[in-house]
C-alpha cells in the first residue's frame, strides 16, 4: 500500500470513528488528568469559540511561517533536505508536514510564544493537512489555534526545566498531534491516546549535534514524524497513558526542574496563549532581534561602518541573550562556523547590520558569509550583562516570566541554576496574577553602543524587538508579516490576501498555498 493510499485510509478511519460517536466529546466527564481535559477542549474547539483578535494573529502566524519555510527552501542546506525527503508540497501530508517543519525552523526565523517555538508544528502540520484534506481557510486557522494552545500549554508546564527555546522540541509532539487531529475532526478520545503515545518517548536533543552539525535540520522534523506515527497508532487502537504528563514516572518528572502541570489546562477558552505570539523579523536566537534593530538604527545615522572606524562595539542584553551567545561562541570562528551555532551568535549579525543596514537569511550563506570585513568588525563586538533588562525579561510573559510567576517560591532552584543567587535576588518572588495574555509582552531587549576611533559614541536601545509581543505588534502584526513574506521573494498577491484567509473556500486555500510556495 502506498503512503498516499495509507494516508487516505487513515483519514477515512478517523471520519468513521467520528460518525460512530454517539455523544459529543464535550459531554463526557473530564476525569482527572490535564491531558484529558486539554484533549476534550481542543477536539471541540470551533471558530465561534475563538476571539477575532486571536484568529487574526493566527492568520499572521500562517503567513509569517510560510515566509520562514520559503527562506529555508532557498538555503543550500534546505535544498539538501528536500533532496532527501521531498518538496513540502508533496501528496502525503504526513511527509509534507515533517518537511514543512524542518524548513521553517533551523534558521531561527520561526515564531515564538509563551511557551515555545510553536509555528514549526502548529502551522506546518495544519498547512499540510488542510491542503490534503481540502479544508477552508477558517478550518485551517482554527486548527492552528488549537495546535498553538495545546503545544504552548504543555511546553509551559516544563518551561522551568533544562530545555528551552528551540531545544524544547517536545513542543512539536503536542503541536503536530493537535494540528493534524483538528484538521481530521478527530474525537477527543483519539486525541488523548495520540498525545499519550507521542509523549511516551519525548525527544531530547544533544547540544553538540544541535550547535556543531547539520543535525539541527532534524530539530523539528523528528518530533513531527513521531507525532504522525502516534496519530496513526491511535487510529489503529493503541492507547497512551492519560496521566503521562504529571505522573511521577512521566514527562514532567524528567523534563521539568519545577513541574507546572496546572498550566496544561489553565484558563481553557478564556486565556489564549496565541495572544503571546512574537513574530521573527530577523533570523537568529535570543536577543539578536533587538540588537539587530538597534544596529539598523545606528547604520541609518552613520552609514556603513568600516572596521578601522570602530574602536569597540558593546551589546548590553539580558542573561538569556548572554547564555545563548556564550554557548554559540565556542563554535563560531569565521566563515566556516557551523550554522547551528552561527544562528545563535550575536557579534556576526550585529556587525553585518552595522555594515549593510539589515540582516537576512542570505547573510548565513556565501558570498556574504565569507566577507572578511564582517568578521573583522564582528571581532570588535563584546557582550555585557544588563541587569535591568534581565529583570524586564522576567517581568514579561514570554519566554519565562509567566512560568516563574506560576511557580512562585518553587521557582528558586531553577532561577539559581540559570543565573545563580544573583538572579534569585534580582527577580525576588513573583506571584501569579491571573492575567489573560491579551496584553502580553516579550522583553528580550538590547542596547548597542558603538565607540568610534574619532572619539564619538553612538548608542541605541530597544526593550521589545520589532515583531515581539507587545503593543506595537498587536497593532501592526499583519503589516509586519507581509513585509517578512515579501522579503523572502513572496508575491504581493499572496501577502495582500492573508487578511481574507478566514473567508477562503477549500479551492481558494489550495490555490493560495500553491502561490505562496511555488510562485
Amino acid at each position: 500500500m502506498t503512503a498516499a493510499v495509507l494516508s487516505e485510509s487513515v483519514a477515512r478511519t478517523l471520519c468513521e470513528q467520528w460518525e460512530k460517536q454517539t455523544r459529543p466529546a464535550r459531554s463526557r466527564p473530564h476525569a482527572d488528568t490535564p491531558l484529558r481535559e486539554l484533549s476534550h477542549w481542543a477536539a471541540n474547539l470551533r471558530p465561534e469559540h475563538i476571539p477575532c483578535r486571536v484568529l487574526k494573529l493566527a492568520a499572521s502566524q500562517v503567513l509569517s511561517q510560510i515566509a520562514s519555510i520559503r527562506a529555508g527552501l532557498e538555503h543550500p542546506l534546505g535544498r539538501r533536505l528536500v533532496a532527501a525527503f521531498g518538496h513540502p508540497m508533496q501528496r502525503d501530508p504526513r511527509a509534507a508536514a515533517s518537511v514543512f517543519a524542518a524548513l521553517g525552523s533551523w534558521l531561527n526565523l520561526d515564531d515564538t510564544a509563551y511557551a515555545g517555538h510553536l509555528s514549526n508544528s502548529t502551522v506546518a502540520v495544519p498547512l499540510a493537512f488542510a491542503y490534503a484534506r481540502q479544508l477552508d481557510g477558517l478550518s485551517l486557522l482554527t486548527a492552528v489555534v488549537a495546535a498553538n494552545e495545546c503545544a504552548a500549554r504543555i511546553t509551559a508546564s516544563a518551561t522551568l526545566g533544562p530545555l528551552r527555546g528551540q531545544s524544547a522540541v517536545h513542543t512539536h509532539l503536542a503541536g503536530a498531534v493537535a494540528g493534524r487531529l483538528h484538521c481530521d475532526r478527530a474525537p477527543a478520545d483519539l486525541w488523548e491516546n495520540a498525545l499519550g503515545l507521542a509523549f511516551a518517548m519525548p525527544n531530547w536533543p544533544l547540544m553538540r549535534a544541535f550547535l556543531a552539525s547539520d543535525a539541527r535540520l532534524f530539530n523539528t522534523f523528528t518530533p513531527v514524524r513521531t507525532a504522525m506515527d502516534a496519530c496513526d497508532a491511535a487510529v489503529a487502537g493503541l492507547r497512551g497513558a492519560p496521566d503521562i504528563i504529571e505522573h511521577q514516572d512521566g514527562f514532567l518528572a524528567r523534563f521539568a526542574t519545577v513541574p507546572l502541570p496546572q498550566a496544561v489546562a489553565k484558563g481553557l477558552g478564556t486565556r489564549w496563549h496565541t495572544d503571546t505570539l512574537s513574530f521573527k523579523m530577523h533570523p537568529g536566537g535570543p536577543g539578536i532581534d533587538a540588537a539587530v534593530d538597534c544596529a539598523a538604527d545606528i547604520h541609518r545615522e552613520l552609514g556603513p561602518l568600516r572596521p578601522e572606524d570602530v574602536r569597540e562595539i558593546v551589546v548590553e542584553a539580558s542573561l538569556y541573550t548572554l547564555f545563548a551567545g556564550e554557548r554559540a561562541a565556542r563554535y563560531v570562528d569565521g566563515p566556516g562556523s557551523p550554522l547551528g551555532a552561527l544562528v545563535l551568535d550575536v557579534p556576526y549579525p550585529v556587525a553585518t547590520t552595522l555594515l549593510t543596514g539589515e540582516f537576512s537569511v542570505d547573510d548565513f550563506s556565501a558570498p556574504q558569509l565569507d566577507d572578511p570585513v564582517r568578521w573583522t568588525l564582528a571581532r570588535r563586538v563584546r557582550l555585557e550583562h544588563d541587569t535591568a533588562m534581565t529583570r524586564e525579561l522576567f517581568l514579561s510573559d514570554a519566554p519565562f516570566g509567566e512560568a516563574v510567576r506560576e511557580a512562585g517560591p518553587r521557582a528558586t532552584p531553577w532561577l539559581r541554576g540559570f543565573g545563580g543567587d544573583a538572579l534569585v535576588d534580582l527577580i525576588g518572588t513573583l506571584e501569579a496574577d491571573g492575567r489573560d495574555f491579551s496584553r502580553s509582552t516579550k522583553a528580550t531587549g538590547a542596547r548597542v553602543v558603538v565607540r568610534l576611533t574619532d572619539g564619538r559614541t553612538v548608542s541605541r536601545s530597544r526593550l521589545i524587538p520589532v515583531g515581539a509581543a507587545g503593543p506595537d505588534t498587536r497593532a501592526r502584526h499583519s503589516e509586519m508579516v507581509q513585509e517578512k513574506f515579501l522579503s523572502t521573494g513572496g508575491t504581493r498577491r499572496v501577502a495582500d490576501s492573508v487578511g481574507r484567509l478566514h473567508r477562503m473556500r477549500p479551492r481558494g486555500v489550495r490555490r493560495w498555498m500553491e502561490a505562496a510556495f511555488l510562485d
